[in-house]
């Protein structure tokens, strides 16, 4: 089951129930080591990492959650977005972009191609975030609440830019963009005003952001030799929003703009934590030398 199926009130039950879940686990390991139970270690230990997961995902889902709400928000908004469309491809055409019709017409004609690029784009999106921060939290540990909270701020900041309404090239019909999804029976979206995602906020894209943060992170935390395949992922994914129509080149030049932005903010944040938790708590004595000294 993908998150793109679930709806804002399925994803904001399934984010309380596990947030109690977590919490209420944590309070019983809280409690049981106050008894000071004679169970070995290794239990505490394995019921301690289910507590920080089932949080984990309690934030995640919550997140997800105010997603699809500020979705539905932006889609009550429709003042201007083909216009700013239109915009956009004048601003493209200024700085020597080629047009998103030459990818396009590339799979045109290719109905095997055209259907897997679909799939690609309604289930690889999210389905890979979870994936990468399951991988995070699993095997680095240490990288996992800098990756985190990059990609609460990055996708915050996407959902800003997205209030303002701007339509997808799919929407172009005038300009000769088709929308492949809906002409294959697979589309996400529905005709304008229905389906599960907002339908206006191509800018910027959500897609290209959240797959050049995975490349990033997996690039600094991997050390194995094939990491650097993890490119493909962005590059494949670059292609397929473009072909499929769904967003322009800016959707994803302004994400990786995002990006750069909001990774040395969570890296500043990230490194300030780890100092204070290096330095631990002031006890009552390092209080008392401290005023001694001075």
């Amino acid at each position: 089951m993908s998150l793109i199926t679930l709806h804002a009130e399925q994803a904001g039950q399934l984010a309380a129930l596990t947030a109690v879940s977590g919490l209420s686990l944590r309070a019983g390991l809280a409690l049981r080591s106050r008894q000071e139970s004679s169970v070995g270690r290794r239990w505490p230990a394995a019921w301690s990492m289910l507590s920080t997961a089932l949080t984990e995902t309690a934030v995640v889902l919550g997140l997800f959650t105010f997603w699809q709400i500020a979705g539905g928000w932006a889609l009550t908004r429709v003042a201007g977005a083909f216009d700013r469309a239109h915009w956009i491809l004048a601003v493209e055409h200024r700085m020597g972009l080629p047009s998103e019709l030459t990818v396009q017409q590339l799979v045109l004609g290719h109905d095997a191609l055209i259907k897997v690029i679909n799939v690609f784009y309604l289930y690889v999106h999210i389905n890979s975030i979870v994936i990468f921060l399951v991988w995070m939290f699993v095997r680095h540990r240490g990288q996992y609440r800098w990756a985190r909270n990059t990609i609460v701020l990055l996708t915050g900041s996407c959902l800003l830019v997205q209030m303002i309404p701007v339509a997808p090239p799919r929407m172009l019909g005038d300009a000769g963009y088709v929308d492949l999804a809906l002409q294959y029976g697979q589309s996400v979206y529905g005709p304008f005003g229905s389906g599960v995602a907002d339908q206006l906020s191509a800018l910027p894209s959500v897609h290209v952001a959240w797959s050049l943060l995975i490349a990033y992170f997996v690039l600094q935390a991997s050390t194995s030799r094939w990491r650097w395949l993890i490119l493909l992922h962005p590059v494949a994914t670059i292609f397929v929003v473009v072909a499929t129509a769904n967003h322009y080149w800016l959707d994803g030049i302004s994400a990786g703009f995002l990006l750069a932005v909001a990774l040395p903010v969570t890296d500043a944040i990230e490194r300030r934590r780890q100092r204070r938790s290096a330095a631990g708590p002031v006890t009552a004595q390092d209080a008392r030398e401290m005023l001694t000294v001075t």
